[in-house]
């Protein structure tokens, strides 16, 4: 098969298609055809050598895909063979074949494009475990989201709206706050919610920006790693910080999370016209160009690979 490899920690031009062998199928696990795979901030991340895969996983990049499955491995019944699904995987989505854990995929949804169901697990699961699980978001809330224009943020918006939270965020540029409205997004102030993926001096920011009771979700560090916070605006509000990471969760959470999605939100993109944004489209072997365009900051939403 083709895959994308990268060949030493460096600028995009480090990423090159190359030919590997199609990656075995263990049990528990199914091998997908891929359609397209969608592009993500950690693969940057790990193109530079700042994100290492979970030991025993792909080298090759890539976090989510959608595609055929072509082959079931011991145990497997579900997704049946030749079913359209997308997956959420440790890695080596940036290929021809991708094998994933069973428990992992979905059915893509049929009002969706393969395309567009690509772009689906990595967001989908990080926002439903941040925001709906860990930080509790109710219908009437207010949830803020740190770069609404981002796939995240964009997924945010979506599903705050789905759910029907009052969704505010920020945004690089005009153009971008522009966008968040047009999906949804509501001017104001005040959070009970509030996802953040920027981290560094955006803490206190958010202790201030948040409601009494407010739940604050890191989930990422672009601004930094370290925060000074006065702990008394937490106690004051009686706020909570949660933070995760997805990638290095075992199996069975990540499973736990698919089956919640398939039953609370899947349901969604038929009967409240759920789509992802997509900004731009690459083909495989020029993941270089989608990383480019993913470090300019420019998009506004996902940025896909198709195979």
């Amino acid at each position: 098969m083709t895959a994308v490899e990268i060949r030493e920690p460096g600028p995009p031009q480090v990423l090159r298609a190359v030919p590997r062998p199609v990656p075995p199928v263990g049990p528990g696990e199914v091998l997908i055809q891929v359609a397209a795979a969608g592009v993500n901030r950690p693969d940057v991340l790990q193109r530079k050598g700042a994100y290492a895969p979970p030991p025993g996983i792909t080298d090759i990049p890539g976090l989510e895909v959608a595609g055929e499955v072509v082959r079931l491995g011991e145990g497997v019944s579900e997704p049946a063979l030749g079913e359209k699904v997308c997956a959420l995987v440790a890695g080596g989505g940036y290929a021809q074949y991708v094998n994933a854990p069973a428990v992992q995929c979905l059915p893509a949804p049929p009002s969706l494009t393969l395309e567009q169901a690509a772009v689906l697990p990595e967001t989908f699961f990080t926002v439903w475990l941040n925001v709906f699980e860990r930080a509790r978001l109710m219908a009437g809330e207010t949830l803020l989201v740190h770069g609404g224009a981002s796939g995240i943020g964009t997924t945010a918006i979506l599903l705050g709206k789905a759910f029907d939270a009052r969704v505010i965020v920020t945004a690089g540029t005009a153009q971008k706050c522009a966008a968040c409205r047009e999906l949804g997004a509501d001017d104001g102030r005040g959070a009970d919610v509030i996802l953040d993926m920027v981290g560094g001096d955006y803490l206190p920011r958010n202790a201030a920006a948040a409601a009494l009771e407010g739940r604050i979700a890191v989930i990422a560090t672009q601004g930094g790693n370290k925060a000074e916070l006065d702990l008394r605006s937490l106690m004051v509000k009686r706020l909570t910080i949660s933070a995760s990471t997805l990638r290095p969760q075992p199996v069975v959470n990540k499973g736990r999370i698919a089956a919640a999605l398939r039953e609370k939100v899947w349901p969604l993109f038929a009967t409240r016209g759920l789509k992802p944004v997509i900004h731009a489209r690459f083909p495989l072997a020029d993941a270089a160009g989608a990383h480019r365009l993913m470090e300019s900051d420019t998009h506004i939403g996902k940025i896909v690979l198709t195979v």
